[in-house]
């Protein structure tokens, strides 16, 4: 799996973080959902090992396709194509 820096990432990406960091108000209501992993495209681990957040996309009304997925161990996953791959962020 790519590595990639926060500091590369979409500004949205580093906002979000820092918005679940600590504490903040998320925007959607599923922000924070289990994500089971079920296509084990993540290291596989217990079912409510991941959750699950969304990264804003200008210009699109619903949630879009980016998304940030953080494991119990802090370990943070960066998704710009709805879980189809994956960047772990570093």
């Amino acid at each position: 799996m790519k590595e990639v820096s926060l500091a590369s990432l979409p500004y949205a990406v580093q906002t979000t973080l820092n918005l679940i960091k600590t504490g903040g108000t998320l925007p959607h209501k599923k922000d924070g959902s289990i994500f089971k992993n079920l296509e084990k495209v993540l290291p596989v681990n217990a079912l409510d090992y991941y959750r699950e957040y969304t990264v804003p996309t200008p210009k699109i009304n619903n949630r879009g396709n980016r998304r940030l997925v953080i494991g119990k161990g802090g370990e943070v996953y960066y998704t710009d194509d709805h879980y189809n791959s994956f960047q772990k962020v570093i």
